[in-house]
């Protein structure tokens, strides 16, 4: 049974964001809210947490995981950016973005992409994300929470709850969330790719 974490949504307690990341940093699989939607999040070198995403939403082996980060700073520890991509990526964080890059070494090579090498990041836009992360402080490996056959995310704590409280260790709920996943741009080739149009505008990018 799922443990359910009522957060404000603007004034996070800091209590509950420190049990939130104890039972991340204890191997938990959790549901929580972004900028964009509700994602799936464990720990970054979780694998018994990357199997439990695999099997919650019937990923293979070249879907892209993404390390949500901090800041910056963080996000230049696991992937590779050069001096053009930094700048477009700079202009866009935080925000409802992932950026596809090659990643470092000190990404577990279970989430990169078996030939590409590569991974997702992101800077969240998002008081309860940025707060957890913050006290966690290492990137939250993620997914968004969408669940196979169905074609928009669930939006609502408490429905997540009610639906994955058997697969889920914990649920963070702090109000209604968007039903659109981030806006993917892979820069894996040093160029601009859309990959997936979603919440964040893809005019700087086309």
């Amino acid at each position: 049974m799922a443990k359910y974490f009522d957060v404000h949504p603007d004034n996070p307690q800091p209590r509950t964001i420190t049990q939130v990341a104890e039972s991340i940093r204890s191997g938990a699989l959790i549901a929580y809210p972004t900028d964009s939607c509700y994602a799936l999040g464990c720990r970054l070198g979780s694998r018994d947490g990357i199997d439990r995403i695999r099997t919650i939403r019937r990923l293979d082996e070249r879907h892209h995981f993404t390390l949500v980060c901090q800041d910056f700073a963080q996000l230049g520890q696991f992937v590779r950016v050069d001096k053009d991509v930094f700048r477009a990526i700079k202009a866009s964080t935080p925000g409802s973005y992932t950026f596809i890059l090659p990643a470092t070494k000190e990404v577990p090579r279970m989430l990169q992409h078996p030939k590409k090498k590569t991974v997702g990041v992101r800077i969240p836009d998002h008081v309860v994300t940025h707060a957890l992360l913050t006290e966690l402080g290492e990137p939250l490996l993620s997914s968004t929470l969408l669940l196979p056959d169905e074609e928009e995310p669930m939006t609502q704590g408490w429905e997540i709850k009610d639906r994955l409280d058997h697969v889920l260790d914990a649920v963070v709920d702090s109000g209604d969330c968007g039903t659109e996943p981030t806006t993917v741009i892979d820069f894996s080739s040093g160029e601009a790719e859309i990959v997936r149009k979603g919440a964040g505008d893809t005019a700087r990018f086309e």
